[in-house]
């Protein structure tokens, strides 16, 4: 990052730090593709993005006073909002009840019979591979790749102690890599 650069986003921050509203607009003029993109990558949807990149911008207007130009860039402190934002998007109920209802256009043949998608391959079987598990692995495992859990959620969630829950995700790993190996 250039020198000129830095000055210039250390005066946007100043002038945002005493809530000037044009400085608002230059900011995302300058930082609205890159934050965009970042959400874009995550929750893979152009329209909700769109609705998270609003809030983003609004959480950085509201925090803008928390932002300290000698601890990292400008563009480091966006992008970690909109990463955190839309990883938290992904995290909520209505994402993933969208995601279990999709339209059943995406999953059997238009009129001209081409489907608009197949399973992949590598796929197909997994959820009684997972079935074949220990109880307390399967139990882990649903949670992380089922229903989205991370393993520190697991282990604060349901009591679960962190180093247990690592290694049951380990332990039913290696026992699926086996079950795909014969």
């Amino acid at each position: 990052m250039s020198i000129e650069s830095q000055v210039m986003d250390a005066e946007l921050v100043s002038m945002l730090q005493s809530g000037n509203q044009e400085a608002f607009g230059k900011l995302y003029d300058n930082y609205s593709a890159l934050v965009f993109g970042t959400i874009v990558r995550i929750v893979e949807d152009g329209r909700e993005a769109e609705n998270l990149l609003q809030d983003c911008f609004i959480k950085v207007w509201l925090n803008i006073g928390r932002y300290d130009v000698q601890k990292g860039r400008l563009a480091t402190w966006m992008i970690n909002i909109a990463r955190n934002t839309a990883i938290d998007f992904t995290r909520s109920k209505y994402y993933s009840q969208k995601r279990k209802n999709q339209n059943l256009e995406n999953f059997v043949g238009n009129e001209s019979g081409k489907s608009y998608s197949q399973p992949a391959m590598e796929t197909l079987g997994l959820r009684q591979m997972v079935e074949k598990l220990n109880p307390a692995c399967r139990q882990v495992i649903e949670w992380m790749y089922f229903e989205g859990y991370t393993q520190q959620e697991i282990a604060e969630n349901f009591g679960i102690p962190l180093g247990t829950v690592k290694s049951r995700t380990r332990l039913a790993i290696k026992t699926l890599r086996a079950y795909f190996e014969i």
